[in-house]
């Protein structure tokens, strides 16, 4: 949620805390006891600072609104109601019996966090001078009321972590105010109104985790103000709307686990505050644009899982903040970027199950941040024995199925936070460098499918946490060693198709979790 709403929301809490207390009307208090009253009885312990004192238990004899001085319940200098924060105490029941006319002047409602239920009432549009709703996380269902559209003071509304249904209300495009809309993880379906484009204050809008079904309505794209767009993990089919390239002020735009077909447009690389960018697990299709070159904020780049064709823009290399690229599983071909770490960040690399050749980029030497790297399943080539530097935050590498030759590094034992380490079916000679012992995090260990010899080095007895070693169809020779009944963890164990000269003892047979 963006930093802004927090601060409106503690801004008015603050004004809360800190007005004088004057005459207003009993009726707010005896509209929240009733409320109170339809609360089931567990929940109204939480409440025990609602109630009357004896002198005003009519409400006769006093000038002054006791619910001025209840547990989350705030007043103006009038003593009239215009904040309830209520969140996080494990209320349960229903709004049915909320008189919401009692409160003219309320302007912040917080029920967030609790067991609530039933329907969100039409009468909530009484709360005309509401600036604040939050009824998130609660099991409130049914549809969003159109009537909401009515409070067109509100700034922020939250009415996430529900079992909301039916379709979102073009109402909701009346709220001329709102900063943010938050009405993710739902069960919310049909289109996305094309009248949220009225919205022209609106710096938040999360949608995501709903089964909305629609063409992402080119009306987005009037959103001027908009800073974080989350679409994902809906039903979203067509294309990416070219609309939305122009959001001068978009930071984290997020489409992923969708339909979205059709390319990605060129008019992406407009977005120059753009810091995150997931696309993953679409039906993209074409090329990766060589405007995303532009975006010089990008910090994380997901496309995976796509059909995206073509070879990786050279201008990647023109993105220096860059944390994550995760290009998995697309239709993508050439050379990988030689200077795709050229800004020494990079963290997460993962551009495996393409069909890309050439050699590993020679910035990924110095990547000293790397903790995921995958070229696996693709047909690159090169020497590897001196590619790679030293990565002391490196947790999984995987340079399987391609067509590198040379000898393992002896480097990999200095990754000391290693837990996988595959590089099997490639061309690999030499022997298995003993210093890969010291890589004592290590639980996958495959190295199978090479033309590795020499022994199996005893070093390797260190690795405890180890549960996979693979070293199949190896040239490896001499004996089993006894140390490898130090491997604990050990559940599948794999030294078939090479020379070596006794079975697995006994000991170590033993305590393998042999596959059913």
């Amino acid at each position: 949620m963006g930093s802004s709403t927090f601060g409106k929301v503690f801004s008015l809490i603050s004004f809360f805390l800190f007005v004088s207390p004057h005459v207003a009307s009993i009726e707010e208090a005896d509209a929240l006891l009733t409320w109170k009253a339809s609360l089931q009885k567990e929940s109204q312990s939480q409440l025990s600072s609602w109630t009357l004192l004896p002198n005003n238990a009519t409400g006769l004899n006093s000038s002054k609104n006791p619910s001025c001085s209840w547990f989350g319940i705030y007043c103006n200098h009038a003593e009239s109601v215009i904040g309830m924060n209520l969140t996080y105490l494990g209320l349960k029941g229903s709004l049915h019996e909320f008189s919401f006319l009692s409160f003219p002047n309320i302007e912040f409602v917080n029920l967030s966090m609790n067991s609530l239920f039933g329907t969100i009432p039409p009468q909530i549009s009484y709360l005309s001078k509401l600036i604040y709703l939050d009824l998130s996380i609660n099991q409130f269902s049914g549809k969003i009321p159109l009537e909401i559209g009515l409070l067109t003071n509100l700034e922020v509304l939250r009415l996430f972590k529900n079992q909301l249904n039916s379709t979102i209300p073009p109402e909701i495009g009346q709220l001329r105010s709102l900063d943010e809309l938050a009405l993710y993880s739902n069960s919310l379906n049909g289109p996305i109104p094309p009248s949220l484009g009225n919205l022209s204050k609106l710096a938040y809008l999360y949608l995501y985790d709903n089964p909305l079904s629609c063409s992402i309505p080119l009306e987005i794209g009037n959103l001027s103000s908009l800073t974080v767009l989350d679409l994902s993990q809906n039903k979203l089919f067509g294309s990416i709307p070219t609309s939305l390239c122009y959001i001068r002020n978009l930071t984290i735009l997020h489409f992923f686990q969708n339909n979205l077909s059709g390319p990605i447009p060129e008019e992406i690389g407009n977005l120059k505050s753009l810091m995150t960018l997931d696309l993953r697990e679409n039906k993209l299709t074409g090329p990766l644009p060589a405007s995303i070159g532009n975006l010089s904020k990008l910090e994380v780049l997901y496309i995976r899982d796509n059909q995206l064709s073509g070879s990786i823009p050279r201008e990647v290399e023109n993105l220096l903040k860059l944390t994550a690229f995760r290009v998995a599983r697309n239709r993508l071909t050439g050379y990988l970027p030689q200077n795709i770490c050229q800004g020494g960040l990079l963290q997460n690399f993962t551009v495996n199950g393409n069909n890309l050749t050439g050699p590993i980029p020679k910035s990924i030497r110095n990547c000293t941040r790397l903790y995921r790297l995958r070229l696996d399943e693709n047909q690159l080539t090169g020497n590897i024995s001196e590619v790679f530097g030293v990565y002391p935050d490196l947790d999984y590498i995987n340079l399987s199925n391609n067509n590198f030759y040379g000898e393992l590094s002896p480097n990999w034992g200095r990754s000391t936070q290693l837990t996988d380490l595959e590089i099997a079916g490639n061309h690999i000679t030499g022997n298995i460098p003993p210093e890969i012992g010291n890589a004592t995090r290590l639980q996958v260990l495959d190295l199978s499918s090479n033309h590795l010899v020499g022994e199996i080095p005893k070093e390797l007895g260190r690795l405890t946490s180890l549960g996979k070693l693979i070293l199949t169809n190896n040239q490896l020779s001499g004996g089993i060693l006894s140390e490898l009944g130090s491997l604990i963890n050990l559940e599948y164990l794999d030294l078939s198709i090479n020379k070596l000269s006794n079975s697995v003892p006994e000991f170590v047979e033993f305590q393998l979790k042999w596959p059913s």
